[in-house]
C-alpha cells in the first residue's frame, strides 16, 4: 500500500548512495542508526526517534556503480530510467514529475489541482501528455466497479482509457497496467487485453491502453516478484473476465468511431505537393461525430438498448437490389445538399459510389467513405456471433448436390471435430473417407458462396489456432470465415438505397468501425480540412 521496496534492496542502495537506517522498538529506551555509504558499512550507534523504522538515501549514484562497464549505452539507460518515471506519473497525477537530464528538462508534469478539477480529468490530462496528445481523442474511457464475492463493502475497480481498434500500434510497449497504483508488467493482463481486442483488431497490432486496478489487499500477492512487476490474484479467472468484457463493451459503447489518425493520412496524402500556406497550418483531422448518441435514433443504438445485430434482418432481405445481376442494378441521382440536412444519421445519406468498392456519404460535418466489403462483413459476422450467443441456429440452405472437397487427414479431423458447432452456423459437414469432407449445406446468410473455398479457408484457419480457448476461438475464427465470403463484395455495384441501407446497418452493428481482420470500415473527412485543400478556408 505504501509503494515500498524489498529488503535485499537496501544492499544495492547503499553501494551507491548514502544510506542511513534509524530505527526503535516499541518499549526501548532508544533507537538505533546504522549508515552504509558507497557500500562500507559502519557501527550501529544510539539515536533518538520514535517507534518506527526511517530509511533515508542522500547522494544517490555519487559512488561508480560495481558494474558500470556493463551498462548499456547512455542513451539507452536514460530511455530505461524515462520509462520509470512515466509509468510513476500516469499512476499519480497529484504528484508533480520533473525529469532532468544533462541540464535539460526532459519532462514536467506540474501536480494536478484539485481544488480546479476533479481526479479522473487530471488522469486523462497525465495519459494525453504522457501517451500522445493524439491518446485520449483516439480513445474511450472505461470504469467497471464489481463486488469482492458476496461482500458488498468491498468491490474491485477497473478504470482507464483504451485506444480505438484503427489506433493499434505495431508493439505491446504502450500498454500500461496499475495495481493498486503499482505499474505492473503482467503476462495475464497482457493476454486479457489481446482477448478484448479479439475480432476487431489485427493479430500483429496491439491496442494502446492505460488500466489501473484497484483491488482489496488480501485478493493478491504483490511479493511474487523481485521487482514488484508480476503479481498473482487469489482469483485470477475472475480479473482476467473482467478486463476482457470491460474492453468489449467499451468499444461497444464507443459508437462509430475511427481513428483521426485515418482520416488525417488521407487529407495529408491528398494534399501532398499542395504549396498553400492554409494546407500548412490546418488544424488536425478529427473523426469523432458530435452528439452520436444523440443523434442516433433507438434503433441505431446497438449497445444497452435498441437493435441487437442478432434480431437484424438479412442483408438480402431488405436489400433486394442485391440479388440482381450488375447490369440491372441503376444508381438512382440524389442532391448531396438535401440528403445531408434530411438525414440525420451519423454516417450521413449515401450521395455516390466509388469504383464499385466504396460509398460516399455525406454528413453535415463533412463526408464518410466507406468499404462496403469490410462494413458487411462485420455486419454478417456479428449477426453470427449473436446467433451463437443466444444459442440459436443459423438459417441453412440445403445443396441440391452435395460439394465434395479433398483435404489433408488432419484438416479433416479438425472440422470433424467442430462438426455440431459447424453445423448450428449453418454449414453441415459429413466425413467423405479418409481425406474428404462432402458439404451437405451453408449458412443462408451466405447466398451464393463457393462451398469449397470456403471449406478450405476454415481448414487452414482451425490450424492456426492455439490450444487455449479453442472452443472459443474456432467458433469465432468460422464466424469470420464465413462472414468473409458472404459480404457484397468489392466491384459490387449497389444503388442508393442498397448503400443507405448498409450504413443504418452499420450503425446498428457493435464494433462496425473496423472489419474482422482489424482494418477500418470507414473514415471521415471533416469538411472544413476539405475547403482547406482548396483554398477556401
Amino acid at each position: 500500500s505504501t509503494l515500498g521496496f524489498r529488503g535485499e534492496a537496501l544492499p544495492s542502495i547503499g553501494a551507491v548512495a548514502r544510506l542511513t537506517i534509524t530505527t526503535r522498538q516499541p518499549g526501548s529506551d532508544h533507537g538505533w542508526q546504522l549508515e552504509v555509504a558507497g557500500g562500507k558499512l559502519g557501527k550501529p550507534e544510539p539515536a533518538a526517534r520514535q517507534p518506527g523504522t526511517t530509511v533515508a538515501v542522500n547522494d544517490l549514484f555519487y559512488a561508480t556503480p560495481a558494474r558500470l562497464k556493463f551498462l548499456k549505452a547512455a542513451r539507452t539507460e536514460t530511455t530505461t530510467a524515462m520509462d520509470t518515471v512515466t509509468r510513476l506519473a500516469m499512476a499519480h497525477p497529484l504528484i508533480g514529475f520533473t525529469v532532468k537530464s544533462e541540464d535539460r528538462t526532459v519532462l514536467n508534469l506540474p501536480a494536478a489541482d484539485l481544488a480546479t478539477t476533479d481526479v479522473d480529468v487530471a488522469q486523462a490530462q497525465r495519459l494525453d501528455a504522457l501517451m500522445g496528445q493524439d491518446f485520449i481523442a483516439n480513445a474511450v474511457p472505461l470504469a467497471v466497479e464489481r463486488p469482492v464475492g458476496d461482500d458488498t463493502e468491498t468491490a474491485i475497480r477497473l478504470t482507464g482509457w483504451i485506444g480505438l481498434p484503427t489506433h493499434g500500434r505495431a508493439s505491446s510497449k504502450f500498454q500500461y497496467l496499475f495495481v493498486n497504483g503499482r505499474p505492473v508488467r503482467d503476462k495475464l493482463f497482457l493476454g486479457a487485453i489481446r482477448a478484448g481486442y479479439m475480432d476487431v483488431m489485427a493479430s500483429d497490432r496491439h491496442g494502446m491502453v492505460a488500466l489501473f486496478l484497484d483491488i482489496p489487499a488480501p485478493e493478491l500477492d504483490i511479493n511474487v516478484h523481485p521487482a514488484k512487476t508480476e503479481v498473482r490474484f487469489r482469483d485470477a479467472g475472475r480479473i482476467r473476465s473482467l478486463i476482457v468484457t470491460s474492453i468489449r463493451h467499451a468499444l461497444a459503447d464507443a459508437g462509430v468511431r475511427v481513428s483521426s489518425e485515418r482520416s488525417a493520412a488521407t487529407l495529408n496524402s491528398m494534399a501532398a505537393g499542395h504549396q498553400s500556406a492554409a494546407t500548412e497550418n490546418s488544424t488536425p483531422v478529427t473523426s469523432t461525430m458530435p452528439g452520436f448518441m444523440d443523434q442516433a435514433p433507438p434503433s441505431a443504438r446497438f449497445f444497452g438498448q435498441g437493435a441487437r445485430p442478432g434480431s437484424l434482418p438479412s442483408v438480402r432481405s431488405i436489400m433486394p437490389g442485391m440479388a440482381l445481376p450488375p447490369e440491372q442494378v441503376t444508381t438512382s441521382p440524389v442532391s448531396g445538399e438535401s440528403a445531408a440536412a434530411d438525414n440525420p444519421h451519423p454516417l450521413g445519406a449515401a450521395v455516390a459510389q466509388l469504383h464499385d468498392t466504396y460509398i460516399v456519404a455525406q454528413t453535415p460535418q463533412g463526408l464518410v467513405l466507406v468499404d462496403q466489403h469490410a462494413a458487411h462483413e462485420r455486419i454478417v459476422f456479428e449477426r453470427m456471433k449473436a446467433k451463437l450467443a443466444d444459442n440459436e441456429t443459423v438459417p441453412a440452405q440445403r445443396l441440391l448436390l452435395p460439394v465434395v472437397v479433398e483435404l489433408s487427414e488432419g484438416d479433416v479431423a479438425e472440422l470433424m471435430d467442430c462438426a455440431e458447432a459447424l453445423t448450428r452456423l449453418g454449414l453441415e459437414l459429413e466425413a467423405f473417407g479418409p481425406g474428404a469432407v462432402a458439404v451437405q449445406s451453408v449458412p443462408a446468410m451466405l447466398g451464393k458462396t463457393d462451398a469449397a473455398a470456403l471449406v478450405r479457408d476454415l481448414a487452414d484457419r482451425l490450424q492456426e489456432i492455439d490450444s487455449a480457448d479453442l472452443l472459443t476461438r474456432a467458433l469465432h475464427e468460422v464466424c469470420a470465415t464465413m462472414a468473409c465470403h458472404g459480404s457484397v463484395r468489392a466491384g459490387r455495384r449497389l444503388n442508393v438505397d442498397e448503400m443507405n441501407n448498409l450504413l443504418r446497418q452499420m450503425e446498428a452493428t457493435p464494433a462496425a468501425s473496423q472489419c474482422n481482420h482489424g482494418r477500418p470500415t470507414f473514415i471521415t473527412l471533416d469538411l472544413g480540412a476539405v475547403e482547406r485543400l482548396f483554398d477556401r478556408r
